[in-house]
């Protein structure tokens, strides 16, 4: 596909990018929205860009900083775009977002079951939160204190990189029988 090709074309592939995200109902990352649309179509990743860029400059998607991130989310305006031109993307392309959808979700999700997060408090005081996640529920979640930027950057690093390690050890620690103190 060139850019260039026609407007229809053009018109189709961004009433895709508005439609995946209004099934998604939440804020989703480049890389996700982006492995949705190639889930219908294959979609050049820098015309995948531009058309981010256009939908975002007529208001119809808004993308903010999230946890390290960018995230993307449809609009009011851009709901009520979609609803006037949902019947220009073609049916089988429809039908294939659909269908790829929420396998593609429940992966995304999967990926994102580690949260770790430091807010700073003031500048030798940090609050680091660390968390597990399944089906939108947090099973574990611990908040510790870091002396520095530095040390909380490498709490959040390491429950990130290592939580399946780390998860075990404290679950042990914490359930262990210690000796009564008399």
């Amino acid at each position: 596909m060139k850019i260039t090709s026609d407007n229809e074309t053009l018109a189709e592939n961004k009433v895709l990018i508005l439609y995946i995200l209004n099934q998604v109902h939440k804020p989703i990352t480049n890389d996700n929205l982006y492995k949705l649309v190639l889930s219908a179509i294959d979609m050049n990743y820098f015309y995948f860009q531009q058309f981010l860029l256009d939908l975002i400059s007529a208001d119809f998607i808004v993308n903010y900083p999230k946890e390290d991130q960018t995230v993307y989310e449809l609009t009011s305006h851009g709901k009520n775009t979609l609803d006037l031109t949902l019947d220009i993307l073609p049916g089988i392309i429809k039908l294939k977002a659909d269908t790829n959808l929420k396998s593609i979700l429940d992966n995304i999700e999967n990926e994102h079951s580690i949260i770790a997060e430091f807010t700073p408090k003031s500048e030798d005081h940090y609050t680091v939160n660390c968390k597990i996640m399944e089906n939108n529920e947090t099973v574990f979640e611990i908040k510790t204190f870091a002396g520095s930027r530095d040390e909380a950057k490498r709490i959040v690093d390491n429950w990130k990189n290592n939580a399946e390690i780390i998860y075990p050890n404290l679950l042990d620690t914490l359930t262990k029988n210690y000796p009564k103190k008399s």
